[in-house]
């Protein structure tokens, strides 16, 4: 059998079938076309830690196996959102279901061809060249974001994409993908809507929402978003982003119900399991949490898109549940992580919560004072994050049961409160860590109604005609609760009013110094910033 191209061998292939047969045809036939390398295996889990941490110029996919409830379309939905496979890898779904729903879905899942069995070398071989060819067009792109340079790579899928040169939609998917990295908004949402213009395709429709919600459009957001599922119902994507928009807004409740339903039409997801576990654990779901993310333990605590932070929620719920053996158990687990990365700050943090967590469980109460104490004067620190603050507030709330009654928990939750309290959405995060207890619930209430008084009173300073004293009280309060509220309110008045301010720069400056040490990390939600993974991505940290 003749070569597809002259530096195939030198291609990595890995093919991904249930059926030893049909697996064993397949990798055969590369090699007839003279691949250099050919990698196989027979499970989606095996495949998925093979593509986490190797690279192949070319995967072949099998859609549907036997005995799990993640088919090869979820699989590489997963890698896609995740980013954990490069642009630059050939994808090929090969399968027997022929109809039109699958063909038409694969073929808007950034697919590079669609291969229906019975199929022959020649029909493979065809599929293979014409997307490695699409690849080598593409290079210069793909060579852009190999290096780190996402702007230039975006810039040349803009050039296709205007000319309409050859691949131009495919161009202008990856295109808006790195503008919503580079955090262009406007640019990706121009992009996007060419396309739906063009083609009205469901992931460019997905991409506006996307992009409204990058930019802080939350009601625009959630309508394209409505919109979209009331078109496409299975369209799992589309409620991973309305999870979001319900988080932004405080409807736990109805995040929950979201995330519940994008991991029912995907149930072998990891990632959507986390999600759905975790909105529950915040929606007071206790059940329907322990039994989402213990699933995605079993299957997925080894791989990459698994959140560690799922561990903590898990000993949590464990703790409640009065389950040693299976507090044991996770915290196993997170040694088990935490030996692949020991200088990671953020795993040692959730394995002093968990070490916390067993104390209590086994009535230390010194040890778990000593714990939560050390674990609370981070709280000053411009390390703590938002995530770190459930933690704490968790901790309080079950060490200050009816056996223990501890006098300096109200000021300890108070200054947490103080800190993190910038919405009514993150002031309804930390009530549901505390399980919505008292006095914990009626601290973290009475703190965000503190902080709204004082930004008010702020702004009442500034309308008043004295935008200097607004300024002025804005820092100092922030600088004494470090929080992100008021600090960026400062320098957002101290910019609009800088012509009336007379010591301006020094306002500002102090502004920026306390911006940068404590909004760069300090109180985003679930999934408000998403390190450059899709939009959807469920995190508690920046």
């Amino acid at each position: 059998m003749s070569r597809l191209d002259h530096d195939i061998h030198h291609c990595r292939a890995l093919v991904i079938d249930g059926n030893p047969t049909s697996r064993s045809v397949l990798t055969a036939q590369l090699r007839d076309f003279g691949v250099g390398t050919v990698i196989q295996t027979g499970r989606v889990k095996d495949a998925r830690n093979v593509l986490e941490n190797r690279q192949f110029d070319v995967v072949l996919c099998d859609y549907h196996f036997d005995g799990t409830d993640m088919s090869g379309q979820d699989l590489l939905d997963e890698l896609r959102r995740e980013q954990l496979l490069p642009f630059s890898t050939v994808f090929i779904m090969v399968t027997g279901e022929a109809t039109y729903a699958k063909v038409t879905e694969a073929a808007e899942s950034a697919l590079d061809g669609y291969l229906l069995k019975p199929h022959t070398a020649t029909s493979l071989g065809e599929r293979i060249r014409e997307a490695r060819q699409r690849k080598r067009v593409l290079r210069h792109v793909f060579e852009a974001i190999e290096r780190g340079d996402f702007g230039a790579a975006a810039q040349l899928c803009q050039v296709r994409f205007e000319k309409r040169a050859i691949y131009w939609l495919y161009a202008a998917r990856i295109g808006a993908e790195l503008y919503l990295r580079l955090d262009k908004h406007a640019e990706a949402q121009a992009l996007y809507a060419a396309v739906v213009e063009a083609r009205a395709l469901p992931w460019a429709k997905l991409g506006i929402a996307r992009t409204q919600l990058a930019s802080g459009q939350i009601v625009p957001a959630r309508r394209t978003l409505d919109a979209l599922i009331g078109e496409m119902p299975s369209h799992a994507d589309s409620y991973d982003v309305l999870g979001r928009v319900l988080v932004e807004q405080g409807e736990m409740q109805q995040a929950f119900e979201v995330y519940q339903k994008a991991a029912e039409l995907t149930p072998g997801s990891v990632t959507r399991l986390l999600h759905a576990g975790t909105l529950a654990f915040y929606a007071g779901q206790a059940e329907q949490a322990m039994k989402a993310l213990d699933r995605a333990c079993v299957i997925g605590v080894a791989s990459k898109m698994f959140d560690d932070h799922a561990l903590v929620l898990l000993a949590l719920l464990q703790f409640d549940a009065r389950d040693g053996k299976g507090l044991q158990r996770t915290h196993d687990h997170l040694g088990r992580r935490r030996d692949r990365t020991p200088e990671c700050p953020r795993l040692a943090r959730f394995d002093a919560v968990i070490e916390t967590i067993r104390h209590m469980h086994d009535k230390r109460v010194a040890e778990a004072m000593r714990c939560v104490r050390e674990l609370t004067e981070d709280v000053d620190s411009a390390a703590m994050d938002m995530e770190a603050a459930c933690n704490v507030i968790a901790l309080w709330a079950r060490l200050n049961s009816q056996e223990i009654q501890l006098d300096e928990m109200p000021a300890q939750v108070t200054r947490i409160a103080q800190r993190f309290c910038v919405s009514r959405a993150s002031a309804e995060m930390l009530i549901a860590a505390a399980q919505g207890t008292e006095p914990s619930a009626g601290i973290i209430r009475d703190s965000h109604a503190a902080i709204s008084a004082m930004a008010e009173k702020a702004m009442g300073h500034a309308l008043n005609g004295a935008p200097g004293d607004a300024v002025k009280l804005l820092l100092a309060q922030g600088g004494q609760t470090r929080n992100a509220k008021l600090i960026e309110l400062a320098g957002l008045v101290a910019q609009r009013h800088q012509e009336k301010i007379a010591d301006v720069a020094q306002l500002s400056a102090q502004a920026a110094e306390l911006t940068r040490r404590y909004c760069s990390s300090g109180a985003h939600l679930i999934g408000s910033k998403h390190g450059g993974r899709s939009a959807g991505g469920l995190r508690l940290r920046s």
